[in-house]
């Protein structure tokens, strides 16, 4: 996917470490800090350079857009998927008898603002680091109003089934509405979301670019019941007009979550992150990427370390896995320049399209020496 020389060129930071933990932090390629210079380029010529700024706006709108398999109308920004779930809940206006289900692998994101909802929230739990369909069917009814979703966990790596989890929320809960953050999915996996009410993905992971913005999608079938209520200006159809003062008219569906001025800084960097991940191709990445996780799999397997996730081919870019000492663990990869997640309890390891194989053997020849010390 890339040769040596294009990795060097492009992540050339790369060549100082092992990095296995773009599913906290990804190492963005140089051409995002270059749009991050353009737009300061911009920001220096003061009004006028919002010219720049809108247009860098559309051109990633229609990027994200193709990425997410949905139209450019139907795509906007804020600034983190926190923000856009809060939003997605005053848009619902759930009452005390609605029900929303949300599963334990799930990101606290998606999962907590239906916490602080007055409806009644059930929780789909995993069985062996698996989402099972069986499980999940008994918690639907005609009172489920929305079920909430990660495609890929950053838990443990484990990639839903998709059509399954929409067939069984369709059949039980025609009313319901279903939500899905793709953030550990997107630029990493070839994504199929087929259904999806609302798409949310947040910005500084898999597909290269920086904090402060997140993607969503609202088709437009969705676009009236699916508007937030909340106050602002961008989101606004009369932020200017002269009965602003007496109602606030909202732009309908995805338009509504941008509330307020767009992060341009963040949306720059994302429009190259995105042309850089489609011009290698999401296939190419996955193709190059999965034996990775493969590798790894059989690896952890050989040194007696099972992985919490059962493995799935063509799954995701996770692998996860808990140790009795995890912290001395991680310190001690540190220590080798290997980089990896140690948080509440796990080790988790991330590939994307810029790891090779190389990184994973030097990971598990690392971790033999840590394991199992002669």
């Amino acid at each position: 996917m890339l040769t040596e020389k294009t990795r060097r060129r492009d992540f050339p930071r790369l060549a100082r470490m092992t990095y296995l933990n773009t599913a906290a932090e990804s190492i963005p390629p140089v051409c995002v800090g270059a749009a991050l210079q353009e737009y300061f380029r911009d920001k220096l010529r003061g009004m006028k350079g919002r010219d720049g700024h809108y247009a860098r706006m559309e051109e990633c709108r229609e990027i994200a857009a193709r990425m997410i398999c949905r139209q450019p109308e139907e795509v906007s920004f804020c600034s983190c998927s926190a923000e856009a779930y809060n939003l997605l809940a005053t848009a619902l206006d759930l009452k005390p008898r609605d029900e929303v289900v949300i599963n334990d692998l799930d990101f606290p994101s998606g999962a907590t603002p239906w916490l602080t909802a007055r409806c009644k929230v059930r929780v789909w739990k995993a069985r062996d680091g698996a989402l099972e369909i069986a499980d999940l069917l008994p918690l639907l009814n005609e009172r489920t109003q929305l079920a909430q979703t990660s495609l890929v966990s950053f838990v443990n790596g484990h990639r839903l089934d998709w059509a399954a989890f929409r067939k069984a929320v369709r059949a039980r809960a025609p009313h319901a509405l279903i939500s899905v953050d793709v953030t550990q999915a997107l630029g990493r996996v070839v994504l199929d979301c087929t259904g999806a009410d609302c798409l949310i993905s947040s910005t500084h992971k898999w597909v290269l670019g920086t904090h402060g913005g997140c993607i969503v999608g609202i088709p437009r079938q969705r676009a009236k019941q699916l508007t937030t209520r909340a106050g602002g200006w961008f989101n606004l159809a009369n932020a200017f007009d002269a009965d602003r003062f007496q109602r606030a008219t909202h732009k309908t569906g995805a338009a509504s979550f941008a509330a307020g001025m767009p992060n341009f800084a963040a949306i720059y960097a994302l429009n190259a992150a995105l042309r850089y991940v489609d011009s290698i191709g999401v296939e190419k990445i996955a193709r190059h990427a999965d034996p990775l996780v493969e590798q790894l799999h059989h690896g952890l397997g050989e040194l007696g370390v099972t992985p919490m996730a059962p493995y799935q081919r063509g799954g995701s870019g996770i692998v996860a896995f808990v140790h009795p000492d995890n912290a001395a663990v991680h310190a001690a990869l540190e220590r080798a320049r290997i980089h990896v997640m140690h948080h509440a309890g796990r080790l988790r390891i991330s590939l994307h399209g810029y790891n090779t194989a190389s990184d994973v053997e030097r990971l598990l020849k690392t971790l033999q020496k840590i394991l199992h010390p002669r």
